[in-house]
């Protein structure tokens, strides 16, 4: 036997095209380096509330940044990231908590597939420029992922119970008890230290303090679906 995959915590909400980064980096380095990676959807509003922090988007000076910023990290990362046309109606107004909860919802009844889901959230809203409000949006993300339309029917009835409800609530909860102030956050517990990384320009370091090699945001696998 080898040694045991040290485990690594990713908080994230598909509304941050930053999440999506560190999601797909992370997703491939998983199958190259030790490590166990636990995805934890979060709701990135409740977290900028309990910090005291705001968007990016809402500094014009960090506007202007964001948007160049992602259209290189894309082309570098091999990310399909488009900024969405109306994006304050849709990053500020119509936001992320449905798809957030139908995510904890997936995590509880059927985490095989929530990598997959999530993805499909994320190239709703940030690569095609569609919904994911709206419950037929949101079932198409899930079926395209591979969940049977019963099942994702299933799941989205239960976005509104207080056990949905509460696990998005405790998992943000967590992330804030970790010293986040924004999305992503990656959490390495390693023997008897944790280590919270903010943002996805810090995974570099985090190969540091794995101790493993650091080869750049590799590509994404042949038969990935980006």
């Amino acid at each position: 036997m080898g040694p045991v995959p040290r485990t690594l915590e990713l908080f994230y909400d598909v509304l941050s095209p930053y999440s999506w980064l560190a999601f797909e980096v992370l997703c491939r380095y998983k199958n190259i380096w030790n490590i166990s990676l636990q995805l934890q959807p979060t709701l990135i509003g409740g977290i900028l509330r309990e910090s005291g922090n705001q968007p990016p988007a809402m500094l014009p000076h960090k506007a202007v940044y964001m948007r160049s910023d992602l259209r290189l990290l894309s082309q570098h990362h091999q990310v399909p990231i488009h900024f969405p046309k109306d994006f304050f109606s849709v990053i500020l107004k119509k936001g992320s908590l449905t798809a957030m909860r139908f995510l904890t919802a997936v995590k509880m009844e059927h985490p095989e597939l929530l990598e997959k889901v999530s993805r499909e959230l994320w190239m709703r809203v940030w690569s095609r420029d569609e919904d994911i409000t709206e419950p037929p949006s949101i079932l198409a993300a899930a079926e395209k992922a591979g969940m049977s339309m019963e099942q994702a029917q299933e799941l989205l009835e239960r976005v509104s119970t207080p056990q949905v409800k509460n696990q998005l609530k405790e998992t943000t909860e967590a992330a804030c008890k970790y010293g986040a102030f924004g999305l992503p956050v990656t959490v390495a517990h390693l023997q008897d230290e944790t280590h919270m990384l903010f943002g996805s320009d810090r995974l570099e370091l985090l190969a540091h303090l794995l101790g493993e090699k650091w080869m750049g945001p590799v590509p994404p696998a042949v038969n990935a679906k980006l």
